[in-house]
């Protein structure tokens, strides 16, 4: 009888380490939006390439695990991409490498790949334990032309880019700083632990724009950092912020019904979106427009988007999401009067739509970003303290009140 109860505890124990190590999953824990390259647009200059040359870049991932894995892209790119080497060390937000950390990134087993024309690219898993809110520093070298690069365009955070060779696994005297995230569009974790991530589908108010460079600032990162100090450290924070972004019209990026699977349904372990866009089709579709970019924001406008049209493209983002059992947050559309595409007109159609918003239904959970920065004495502005000083884009201030306003229980 003991002997069988022995066998039994050895059984119950060999049943609990193969639970425990089925439990592994992989989940996104950051993300970047690619971008297609863009022509020179005076003061802009057109899209980098690169060649022969090393580009060092620094993210914050959200949630932590054993393993990680990096998503290249080339989906904007017209030829195959060469990547020679890759390497990837825990750092910190100033991209500073913590010693013996550095890790080979490696492709099917090989220290290089060739990525094809359109296509995203998964590294293979890389055994590197990092925690919640840890920082990385990633560095790819190129050792043929690019092409015109296939990046994020508002980084937020400083990159490096070096003279000619391949610098992966070394320093170097950088020959430029970029602010853009290049040829990097994710990160996946392993975690031991049940994960799931949240995706923002947003434009510049998500992607950071005003916050302080280096920093990681953005209303996102801020809510990484409440869930992280609740414990819910299961939650992946995904940013998918495009500056510029529109929920109906191409023009910085794909349109968020464009690219929402892409940027959301293709993320790992995504159990919930947050979508908060539809300033800029309001401030393009009504704005009254005068200097150099008048033109191009006329071309950009089109037709005047009604709140009907804006509420059915809304509706076309919850339907794809819901049929993936995926659950949607909406954001009220933040004000943007003293901005320079603000008209009453377009936010006489942005007050509709964030009633309809708030009392529709139609979404499961709602964030009331108009109500945490508006000003309560000139409700379509926001107040003073909260915005970059463009009336559009908030400070740290008015990130920090945004992500602290957030409903933690929406992610339970």
């Amino acid at each position: 009888m003991k002997r069988r109860i022995t066998l039994s505890c050895i059984g119950l124990v060999a049943l609990a380490i193969c639970a425990s190590a089925s439990a592994a999953e992989w989940v996104q824990t950051w993300g970047a939006a690619p971008l297609p390259p863009s022509p020179a647009q005076p003061p802009f200059p057109a899209t980098e390439s690169f060649s022969n040359q090393t580009i060092r870049q620094t993210v914050r991932v959200s949630v932590g695990g054993g393993r990680v894995r990096l998503r290249l892209s080339n989906e904007y790119g017209t030829k195959p991409l060469v990547v020679g080497a890759a390497r990837i060390a825990l750092s910190d937000e100033k991209g500073n490498i913590t010693a013996g950390t550095e890790k080979a990134v490696l492709f099917d087993g090989k220290p290089g790949a060739t990525i094809p024309a359109g296509a995203p690219f998964f590294s293979d898993p890389i055994d590197l334990k990092v925690e919640g809110l840890t920082s990385l520093s990633i560095s790819l070298y190129f050792p043929e032309d690019t092409g015109p690069c296939t990046c994020h365009a508002t980084g937020v955070q400083n990159g490096f880019v070096s003279d000619a060779g391949d610098f992966t696994a070394k320093a170097f005297t950088p020959a430029k700083t970029i602010q853009y995230r290049a040829f990097i569009s994710g990160i996946d974790v392993e975690s031991a632990t049940p994960a799931r991530s949240v995706v923002v589908l947003g434009d510049s108010i998500s992607d950071g724009v005003g916050a302080t460079l280096d920093a990681n600032h953005r209303w996102p990162d801020l809510l990484a950092n409440r869930l992280n100090a609740k414990g819910a450290k299961g939650w992946g924070v995904v940013n998918m912020g495009i500056s510029g972004n529109r929920v109906l019209g191409d023009g910085a990026g794909q349109s968020a019904l464009t690219r929402f699977d892409r940027d959301v349904l293709s993320a790992t372990g995504v159990k919930t979106v947050v979508i908060f866009e539809g300033v800029n089709d309001l401030g393009i579709a009504y704005g009254k427009f005068e200097g150099p970019f008048a033109e191009r924001f006329k071309a950009l406008a089109g037709r005047k988007v009604t709140q009907e049209d804006m509420i059915a493209g809304y509706r076309q983002l919850i339907a794809r999401a819901h049929a993936r059992g995926i659950k949607v947050i909406a954001a009220t559309i933040t004000p943007y009067g003293g901005a320079m595409y603000f008209s009453e007109e377009g936010d006489a159609v942005r007050q509709a739509i964030n009633n309809w918003i708030r009392t529709s239904k139609e979404v499961d959970g709602v964030i009331d970003f108009d109500a945490v920065i508006r000003d309560p004495a000139k409700p379509t502005q926001i107040k003073d303290g909260f915005h970059a000083g463009d009336h559009l884009h908030g400070s740290d201030a008015g990130y920090t009140a945004m992500a602290a306003a957030i409903d933690l229980k929406l992610f339970n």
